[in-house]
Order: C-alpha cells, then sequence, then structure tokens
C-alpha cells in the first residue's frame, strides 16, 4: 500500500472500502486511533452530534480567557482591600 500523508487521506481510503483494522495495520497505527479520526470527521462534517474540532479549540480558548480574567479580578480585589486599608490607617 501507498504510504498517505494524512488523516484526511487514511479516511478517504476507508470511505472506500478498505477495512479498519487492515488500514490501520498498514499505517502503523492503532485500530482505536483510526476510528477516532472517523469520529472526529464524522461530528465535523456534521453526520454525527457533538462538538467540532473548531468549537472545541474555542472553547479551550475562551476558558483560558477566562481563567486569564478571574485571576485579574481577585488581583484588583486585593489591590483594592489594600488601598483602602491605607487610606483609612492614620499614617
Amino acid at each position: 500500500m501507498a504510504s498517505l500523508s494524512t488523516a484526511a487521506d487514511t479516511l478517504d481510503l476507508v470511505a472506500q472500502g478498505s477495512p479498519v483494522a487492515q488500514t490501520a495495520r498498514d499505517l502503523g497505527i492503532s485500530e482505536s486511533c483510526l476510528r477516532n479520526w472517523m469520529n472526529r470527521d464524522a461530528i465535523d462534517s456534521g453526520r454525527k452530534p457533538g462538538v467540532t474540532s473548531d468549537e472545541h479549540k474555542e472553547l479551550v480558548e475562551l476558558r483560558r480567557r477566562n481563567r486569564v480574567l478571574e485571576m485579574e479580578i481577585e488581583i484588583l480585589k486585593r489591590a483594592s482591600a489594600y488601598f483602602a486599608r491605607e487610606n483609612v490607617l492614620p499614617k
């Protein structure tokens, strides 16, 4: 079998009827890896419900941004408390 350069090429091969187990062996990957690729492709193309790759990337970025904002809020709360104490206490 000719070497396949991408997961898309592999998925095309399986879609044309090549057995999953044999294709995975020929490529030196596990059958579960190939089935994961097939599942991800089905979700991304809308044939199966689920979170698409683009949605997953967006969720990861939004969660990261949320963590940053939560840290910024905590820093501002602490700074506010510090300056409020400093303004109340006599010098």
